[in-house]
């Protein structure tokens, strides 16, 4: 007997045999756009097909050059490419795990100006203009993803996914929003979906009856203009005719003023559309977005809302998920965030992809926790994100480790944000380290103040100590009515009817949303979409409808210094939902302010600019979110003793709370004591 029967059990995907229900779905890591890349790249999926997981698929590859990503990305278009890839296939089927590759042809996504799509109509999230293409340049199209195909299997790949979802190039005819043609492929629902069918024949033509083709379908699209339910599902019928073995579903645009992929959005929200999928085609469907967990994992297999679900990002986070969940240990996976901050944002800054909670990811050649040779006594003081890193890699490498922790609790800011309404998977990571400490036989000491005199007897010193609030040098700083982000959000000072934050930062954002929020904040995806604005009417187009945000129980206003908007600094995939948050709840957004003085009629403020005279807002709590500084009084210590001591996270930098910098600082630490 097992917890997680059917998440384990074995399954037929077309004549392909995969070894559990657990797909790794698609994610572009910008390993595939290098060939100097490749053994990396075969690293990367070798060690996560290692770790149990049945079937992966890819990220993107171009079937040719007018479908790039970005100039000179990845694509696949010759056998010289085709047989490079053979490292990758070999490397996973030696691991036990099957492998396919996604055709995906960006379309006016294409960060080039020699783009293509259905009609000519700029992306808003694109500078360059695609062209429009003729009947004959559309069937070119169509044979090059079946060449591309053919290369697939030349590589050794089990099958291929066609991405026909997110706004990408099948999508952008499938709607029509992007696709304005009155020719064969466009004009009707039917002719719309023309495109789709045969590229899928075309795949099946060129690979035979026993290669796997998933199709990659858009559920949802959540644009105006957008596909409606009923046209989603007469597609399905039709692709399912034409010759695809697996559904693979997908959610939102690009564009979409809906988000699909960050913290807040709660666990397993989309699986109702995949459900109903379900009920209308006879091969697998995938479930996809916002799966974290295997407890959340086999309830949609055990209700038969899916045959298969697809977990990405919490791949990156811990490679070993599948195995820990069949030996019964989900405590003691490294679970997915959904902060984005290492992975999809690094992918729309054209960076190398990464994981905040686990820096090994995609730089498994290169990030090395080899045994130690000569076992060292480590002390780490701090049990913030940099601390609990160092700590925990220290000691996986054979040294004997100490934390040291002032407080009551490990977590250090993480403890404060996961406090925070739609954050709360940060509790996650606090939860996995505990457990992962206690497993590495880290000796843990809680309410402890470590001195320079407690650590004579170590080996190596990290000081890991954190950030302490700064207090800006404002009259009536020290008003009863002030207090910091940390004491308002732990629930150490009341917060009234009425707030003003110093400091608009990520912080400061982030407490906006605490204190706009009711005492209930985890919303039922239910709540969720009509908080969006998503509808569940089969017949409405992007599957949307007015939002209807739940009302701030405060009045609050959100202030900076500077003059640039607000949020303007905020994570690319992750800043424009906190944006439409605030602005839902209706909160007063100030820039270019400067702090005049505090009193009981509240904060005095003017502006930079001269724009508008001074004023008072008459709030009856100040939160201040003004940035941080270093607690360093450990550091000055030790060095004034003759101790030399290795400084991470905050302690050593004290810029805007960077959890991504001091979990790898305090891991590529640990890889060299």
């Amino acid at each position: 007997m097992t917890r997680y029967p059917n998440l384990l059990e074995p399954i037929e995907l077309g004549a392909t045999t995969v070894r559990n229900r657990v797909m790794m779905g698609s994610m572009h890591t910008g390993l595939e756009d290098r060939a100097r890349n490749i053994r990396k790249l075969a690293a990367f999926y070798a060690e996560r097909a290692r770790g149990g997981v049945g079937i992966i698929v890819t990220g993107g590859y171009s079937p040719n050059r007018s479908g790039w990503l970005t100039p000179f990305g990845s694509k696949l278009t010759n056998r010289i490419e085709a047989r490079r890839h053979r490292i990758v296939t070999r490397a996973v089927h030696d691991e036990g795990g099957k492998i396919v590759l996604q055709i995906l042809h960006a379309g006016r996504y294409s960060y080039w100006p020699l783009s293509v799509s259905a009609s000519a109509i700029k992306a808003p999230i694109n500078p360059f203009k695609p062209r429009a293409l003729t009947s004959w340049g559309v069937r070119r199209q169509i044979r090059a993803f079946a060449k591309c195909a053919a290369l697939a299997q030349r590589a050794g790949y089990d099958g291929v996914e066609i991405m026909g979802g997110e706004g990408y190039f099948v999508n952008q005819f499938l709607a029509a929003r992007t696709n304005k043609r009155t020719d064969e492929w466009g004009g009707t629902p039917e002719k719309r979906r023309r495109i789709a069918t045969e590229i899928t024949r075309a795949v099946r033509e060129a690979t035979g009856p026993g290669f796997l083709v998933m199709f990659r379908l858009s559920m949802a699209d959540y644009v105006e203009d957008g596909q409606t339910q009923n046209e989603i599902i007469a597609l399905a019928r039709e692709l399912e005719t034409a010759g695809v073995d697996v559904f693979d579903t997908d959610i939102g645009w690009h564009e979409s003023r809906v988000p699909t992929i960050v913290t807040s959005v709660p666990r397993a929200a989309f699986v109702d559309v995949t459900a109903e999928l379900r009920k209308h085609v006879r091969i697998p469907v995938v479930a996809a977005n916002r799966i974290n967990t295997p407890d959340v994992t086999e309830d949609i297999l055990a209700r038969g809302s899916a045959d298969v679900v697809s977990l990405a990002r919490p791949m990156l986070a811990d490679p070993e998920w599948v195995r820990k969940a069949a030996r019964e240990a989900a405590d003691e996976i490294n679970t997915c965030i959904a902060c984005n901050q290492a992975c999809l944002d690094h992918v729309f800054a054209n960076k190398p992809v990464s994981c905040l909670v686990n820096p090994r990811a995609a730089r498994e050649t290169d990030l090395v926790l080899s045994p130690t040779r000569t076992r060292r006594r480590v002390a780490v003081v701090g049990a913030g994100p940099a601390g609990l890193a160092c700590a925990l890699a220290s000691a996986e490498r054979g040294h004997t480790v100490t934390l040291f922790e002032a407080s009551h609790e490990i977590g250090g800011q993480f403890s404060i944000a996961r406090r925070i309404p739609g954050k709360e998977e940060f509790a996650e990571t606090v939860r996995y380290f505990t457990r992962a400490l206690d497993i590495a036989g880290v000796d843990v000491r809680l309410g402890t103040h470590a001195g320079a005199a407690d650590l004579a007897e170590f080996d190596d010193v990290v000081v890991a100590t954190g950030v302490a609030p700064r207090l800006p040098n404002i009259p009536g700083i020290d008003h009863p009515s002030v207090v910091t982000y940390a004491d308002a959000v732990r629930g150490n000072a009341p917060i009234g009817r009425s707030v003003a934050i110093v400091g608009a930062g990520g912080i400061g954002v982030d407490v906006a949303e605490f204190v706009t929020t009711t005492e209930s904040p985890t919303l039922h995806p239910k709540e969720w979409r009509r908080e969006w604005g998503v509808s569940d009417d089969p017949e409405v187009r992007g599957s949307l409808v007015a939002p209807e945000p739940e009302r701030s129980p405060r009045e609050v206003y959100l202030l900076q210094r500077k003059t640039t908007p607000i949020g303007a600094g905020l994570g690319k995939t992750t800043g424009w939902v906190h944006r439409a948050a605030l602005k839902a709840k209706g909160v007063h957004r100030l820039k270019g302010v400067v702090y005049e003085r505090i009193d009981d009629d509240g904060l005095h403020v003017s502006y930079v600019d001269g724009h508008d005279g001074p004023r008072v807002l008459p709030v009856e709590t100040i939160i201040v979110c003004a940035g941080q500084e270093s607690v360093r009084g450990l550091a000055d210590e030790l060095e004034a003793a003759g101790v030399t001591a290795h400084v991470i996270g905050g302690a050593d930098v004290a810029a805007e709370l960077d959890a991504k910098r001091a979990i790898e600082q305090g891991t590529r630490l640990a890889a060299v004591l």
